[in-house]
């Protein structure tokens, strides 16, 4: 796992460039704490920085091939689960390797079957090969986008890079955000493409991005295609396991220390349950690590959202499954530590808003990489089992938007609530989540057999697999890599996400409740304790210290009144927020304070031009 970047100017020697290619390379140090390189030939730079988990000294980037027609060099971030079987493919087709690395199995299938290799790839990825033979630049992101990667058009070429932070480094780049940035801020409907910063996109999951003298060209190579199913219940279950047993067999596959991230939650309970079989065979024990919170699990009180405290469930998966596992607990001086705020903004390049929940996912990572490198997730099994309340709620059934934001607003509010009003206005929000949920919907094909609510329900899952999970797939990548790990997420192989979109609902919910056929295909290594769960989410701290600090906080922001902020905040709004006495944790008036300060240290930190006109 990597981070890379490049710049690409058609119409000079990129040679002369080194300070500019370094800092661009500087900021992905993170993501890559073990090794730094880069390399430039005539209109091409290209900069990575490493992060070793397999093949420890042998692969080093970027990496090169030297061609009788020019000079062939890739930078790549991600893993290839399938590497074994395609470096014997190519041995061959006569390719001869001089690494035991992914990255050269990828390289050699470049120049073996051309950007087409994205075809043939399993996993998680994101990287790009300069073709002096052609004068071009291949761009290539996984399937389900669980690698970020985004790039910005220049006069005479391209800049790119992991994160936008790398491509905000060049001097060609401007930190500028429109109206049109701030409305993906602000509704989480998570355009496909979009970036935020003005002038900047991804390369989006599953797209082959070409750039040469002509520009950018697009190519998609996979997306989410409407299938009949033919499996009856028994076979259906029996698929999903063997696809599981297969999946967490390849990704547990590392040169690394490695553990699973354990909520108690069915997700993350079935996969290190999966693995601590598996490594079981070799007479090896899984690592597991768990967030918790200061006094949490004495005075947890239930809600409409969490019914049940985390601890009791991960226990009984740890000793079910005999792991080694630790509790990361955290207090409320550590969440709401505006130092942990910006590391998060920093890792986020945004303001995303999401508070204790990001600032605990940072802590969480920060302390597993003390011990390993390598993390399984237990992430976006949600999405592609349907997990989620909405998925059950008739309203965000028949809503006309994105389902999730229906769930979002009746518990936490509208995150246009701490803005301006003139701004509020401006934006039409509510507009541009109409807009975008009909774009969204209108390519989902339906087939000829399928009802009206078995379609509905199809809808729902293509939302959630083709814009919500980015959303959290996103979070996870940045937070994780921040702190040099490497999170691996089983649930997102593009052959399991397939079968199980196809499946119709009546199957996925065939004893009415969420996620049936992952419970029943993992029920021989579940504690019944967790198999008989509901769905709890991501845990956030209910101790009333954490939102007295944010009120704190806010209280200073406030005695700032030329902070620039408050060309987005309304003041008064902030005003009561910070001074009400009953601040319920949790709620709309918590998230109103975490965004508020969120945009302040992120306007501090990027100093971006805000165009709102």
């Amino acid at each position: 796992m990597c981070g890379i970047t490049g710049w690409i100017s058609f119409d000079r020697d990129l040679g002369t460039e080194t300070a500019a290619l370094d800092a661009m390379t500087g900021t992905m140090a993170c993501r890559g704490p073990d090794d730094s390189g880069t390399w430039a030939q005539g209109p091409a730079a290209l900069g990575h920085r490493r992060l070793a988990v397999i093949d420890l000294p042998g692969g080093r980037q970027p990496m090169t091939v030297d061609t009788p027609h020019g000079t062939v060099a890739l930078v790549y971030s991600g893993e290839a689960y399938n590497f074994t079987e395609l470096r014997r493919e190519l041995s061959g087709r006569g390719h001869r390797f001089t690494t035991d690395s992914d990255t050269e199995v990828v390289l050699h299938g470049y120049l073996e079957w051309g950007d087409r290799i994205a075809e043939r790839l399993n996993g998680m990825y994101a990287f790009a090969v300069w073709d002096s033979r052609s004068d071009r630049l291949v761009m290539v992101r996984d399937r389900m986008g669980i690698k970020p990667f985004y790039y910005s058009v220049t006069p005479d070429g391209v800049l790119f890079g992991s994160e936008p932070k790398a491509i905000l480094a060049n001097p060609l780049a401007r930190a500028r955000v429109t109206l049109d940035g701030l409305r993906e801020l602000f509704t989480m409907v998570k355009t496909p493409g979009h970036a935020v910063w003005d002038g900047m996109a991804e390369v989006e999951p599953g797209t082959v991005v070409t750039v040469d003298r002509s520009g950018p060209h697009r190519r998609v190579y996979w997306e989410l295609e409407t299938r009949p199913h033919t499996d009856d219940r028994d076979t259906t279950i029996g698929t999903v396991r063997s696809l599981l047993d297969d999946i967490v067999r390849r990704q547990l596959i590392a040169d690394v220390p490695r553990c699973t991230l354990l909520s108690g939650g069915l997700d993350s309970s079935a996969m290190t349950a999966l693995a601590a079989r598996q490594l079981g065979e070799h007479g090896e024990k899984v690592r597991s690590f768990a967030v918790d919170f200061v006094g949490q699990a004495d005075s947890f009180v239930a809600d409409e959202l969490r019914g049940t405290p985390d601890t009791p469930f991960v226990h009984d998966v740890a000793r079910s499954s005999a792991t080694e596992h630790q509790d990361i607990v955290l207090d409320s001086q550590a969440l709401a530590d505006p130092e942990v705020r910006a590391k998060v903004i920093r890792a986020r390049d945004l303001p995303a808003g999401f508070g204790d929940m990001d600032a605990s996912l940072y802590l969480l990572f920060k302390a597993i990489r003390e011990q390993s490198t390598v993390a399984l997730s237990g992430e976006s099994a949600d999405e592609v089992f349907g997990g989620y309340l909405q998925f059950f709620d008739e309203e965000a059934r028949r809503g006309g938007t994105f389902p999730w934001l229906v769930q979002f607003s009746r518990h936490f509010g509208q995150d246009s609530e701490v803005l301006r009003p003139e701004l509020v206005q401006a934006l039409d929000l509510p507009g541009y989540v109409a807009d975008g949920y009909r774009t969204a919907v209108g390519g989902i094909a339906r087939l000829d057999t399928e009802s009206d609510f078995e379609y509905r329900m199809r809808r729902m899952s293509h939302l959630h697999l083709s814009r919500f999970v980015r959303v959290l797939l996103d979070r996870k990548d940045r937070a994780s890599m921040a702190v040099g790990l490497e999170v691996r997420v089983p649930f997102c192989d593009h052959r399991l996400v397939e079968y199980v979109y196809n499946t119709p609902w009546a199957l996925k919910s065939f004893d009415g409740r969420e996620k049936s056929l992952l419970r029943e295909a993992t029920a021989d290594v579940l504690p019944k304790s967790v198999y008989d769960r509901v769905k709890s989410p991501y845990p956030s701290t209910q101790d009333p210290k954490y939102a007295a600090a944010l009120q704190d906080q806010a209280k200073e922001l406030l005695t700032r009144p030329g902070h620039a902020v408050f060309d987005l905040v309304g003041r008064d709004r902030l005003h009561r927020l910070a001074h009400r006495e009953a601040l319920v944790n949790g709620q709309a008036e918590r998230r109103g304070l975490e965004r508020t300060l969120d945009l302040a240290q992120w306007l501090d930190m990027y100093q971006p031009e805000i165009r709102l006109t």
